[in-house]
């Protein structure tokens, strides 16, 4: 059957990799044979109404419509539709109840305007009562308008086979939630996120920047079982009856809640042991720090040449102390990307998925490249872009294991040992740090600039 997809005009570049990705998830594929970033509407096939309902988990899509008719003008529609009536639908439809719709894009229609619209559909001889609450059939009748024009420059007419996962943006608002923090992520992108990494029921979904729990929470959300991790205990455990697990029990997702603890990427207690089997998670979800306010850190001392011993105070070890706050040292940006690779490759199911934000420049003031792994697939980019720089949502898929993925995973972190970080900067160590605080106004000669193969 044609399909009519009506997307939500936000967020264009994510819309159609998301689709693609629910489609994926559900087992088959999706051609979508048109769309255009300027308009909400596009054209695809599905084989049956049980494929619409799947893809309704998307959340920038408004609906789904089996296509019944269109043209330029109304009378192009009536023929058209009449020409493209399923043979057997008055068998199916005649007697049920209905109701009509009208949706114009950039454009309006007054009330008497919508009931001769509607009227003009009469020749369909429907016999049901109309329902305007959850009637058996909705028919809606589609304009495309251009801005400031006085007529539509396209018109269709179609079924509703269902409804997109909107709603579920309001219903997640982080305006709403119990915890958050400076850097959570807004419910649509988190729940976006979540389909591109495949969240669903019997999957392990794991977070190693978890703060408030924003990717656990729209994980679970879509059934999968999730854990995560932070550097900063703090945001983990929160305050009070407020927390991330607080989130969880605000949102009736207690049983979805796996585990969190307290760790950074470079010192994880998930081990890389040769000849264990490592790969557990179905998906890893992620928005690394971008070290705009402060450096990036990690565990670690900035003096590793130093002799280290116990630290005693007031009578005990001090790193078993409540109070006792692990050192830190300066990380590189470039090295933060690498290492959420290999551990994404280590750690990832064949099929897993990597769903990982990084900040850019705007592609006209020299571009940061997107970083690549021998063992993991790109799948899709998306952009959100802001006044000077962007953000890139990057998905990988873990490429089937082979017998010399060990070696392959060594050659790579072999190739791609950094400079010693004593005594560097924070703007030495993150290019992207550095272009934001000079406005982006300059180029730079950083590696990340380079064009990168997307494997």
């Amino acid at each position: 059957m044609e399909i009519l997809v009506h997307f939500a005009q936000t967020h264009e570049t994510f819309r159609k990799p998301e689709i693609e990705a629910v489609a994926e998830l559900g087992g088959f594929e999706i051609q979508i044979t048109e769309y255009s970033l300027n308009s909400p509407f596009a054209f695809t096939t599905l084989q049956n109404e049980q494929q619409a309902t799947h893809l309704s988990r998307s959340i920038l899509v408004k609906a789904f419509y089996e296509l019944w008719g269109s043209g330029t003008t109304y009378d192009e529609v009536h023929t058209s539709l009449k020409a493209r009536l399923p043979c057997a639908w008055k068998e199916k439809y005649l007697y049920r109840s209905f109701k009509f719709d009208i949706e114009s894009y950039q454009g309006k229609r007054t009330n008497q305007e919508q009931r001769d619209i509607i009227n003009s559909f009469s020749y369909l001889g429907l016999q049901g009562d109309v329902k305007m609450k959850n009637p058996d059939l909705q028919f809606t009748i589609l304009e495309d308008w251009d801005e400031g024009a006085t007529v539509p420059k396209r018109i269709y007419m179609g079924r509703l086979l269902a409804f997109g996962s909107r709603p579920t943006i309001d219903h997640y608002d982080v305006k709403k939630r119990h915890y958050i923090g400076n850097t959570t992520m807004d419910a649509e992108l988190s729940l976006i996120t979540a389909n591109f990494a495949h969240a669903a029921p019997g999957k392990l979904i794991y977070d190693p920047f978890a703060g408030t729990g924003s990717f656990l929470i729209t994980s679970s959300h879509f059934g999968a079982t999730t854990f995560g991790s932070d550097i900063d205990g703090r945001a983990l455990r929160g305050k009070k009856d407020r927390s991330l697990l607080s989130n969880f029990h605000q949102y009736g997702l207690v049983s979805k809640f796996g585990d969190t603890f307290v760790s950074d990427l470079t010192n994880t207690p998930l081990r890389e042991v040769p000849g264990v089997n490592k790969r557990v998670f179905d998906a890893i979800v992620c928005d690394p720090p971008y070290g705009v306010r402060e450096g990036l850190k990690v565990l670690g001392s900035k003096r590793p040449q130093r002799e280290k011993g116990p630290i005693i105070m007031n009578g005990g070890l001090r790193h078993t102390q409540l109070d006792y706050v692990p050192p830190k040292r300066p990380y590189s940006f470039n090295s933060m990307m690498d290492d959420i690779l290999h551990f994404a490759a280590i750690h990832l199911v064949a099929g897993g998925r990597l769903c990982m934000w990084m900040p850019t420049a705007n592609d006209d003031l020299s571009p940061l490249a997107i970083p690549s792994h021998p063992q993991l697939e790109l799948k899709a980019v998306c952009i959100q872009a802001f006044n000077k720089w962007s953000r890139q949502l990057l998905t990988y898929s873990r490429r089937p294991v082979t017998t010399d993925d060990e070696e392959q995973a060594k050659k790579y972190r072999e190739e791609r040992k950094k400079e010693e970080l004593e005594m560097k900067t924070a703007d030495e160590l993150n290019d992207f740090r550095r272009k934001y605080f000079e406005g982006f106004k300059h180029g730079s000669d950083s590696p990340w600039l380079e064009p990168v193969s997307r494997s």
